[in-house]
């Protein structure tokens, strides 16, 4: 594999795209979101090492933590969670999920979750438990933890 070069100014551009993603989307009355959600690390670089994944579910977990006290300020119903793909660390995600005029899928009802199974050590210590509940996904093909604040509106 080839050496990742440039990392500082990767997790510097990393920093400014956390805060100007938590800084331009609304939460106004009129505002939804059909499972809108932001790949930080699209690329995937977080494949490359232990370090690399942890500094981005890191990355995910600070940005979700700020919009869900924007979005626990507004007066809309919503869900939201942080998924954390077990084979592609490009696919590791922040989701938003509200009432929307596209379907009528709100709440989300994610089935197979085990909120009981043991998170994976490269990011256990970044979770607070006291704050946080994780569980795993199984999908059939894929499966990646759930990770959402317990003061959550509605549960995924």
């Amino acid at each position: 594999m080839k050496k990742f070069r440039g990392k500082r100014r990767h997790f510097r551009n990393l920093q400014q795209k956390v805060t100007a993603e938590h800084s331009k989307l609304d939460f106004g009355k009129a505002s939804w979101f059909n499972l809108w959600h932001i790949h930080l690390d699209f690329k995937g670089n977080g494949n490359r090492s232990i370090k690399l994944r942890r500094a981005h579910i890191k990355a995910h977990l600070t940005l979700y933590k700020g919009l869900a006290v924007k979005l626990e300020a507004s007066e809309m119903s919503f869900q939201s969670w942080v998924s954390v793909d077990i084979a592609d660390a490009g696919s590791d995600a922040i989701y938003i999920h509200t009432p929307n005029p596209i379907e009528d899928n709100f709440p989300l009802m994610l089935e197979n979750i085990d909120w009981e199974a043991d998170v994976p050590f490269y990011f256990r210590d970044l979770i607070n438990f006291k704050e946080f509940e994780v569980g795993r996904y199984d999908s059939g093909t894929d499966a990646s933890y759930v990770i959402q604040l317990k003061r959550n509106k509605i549960k995924v």
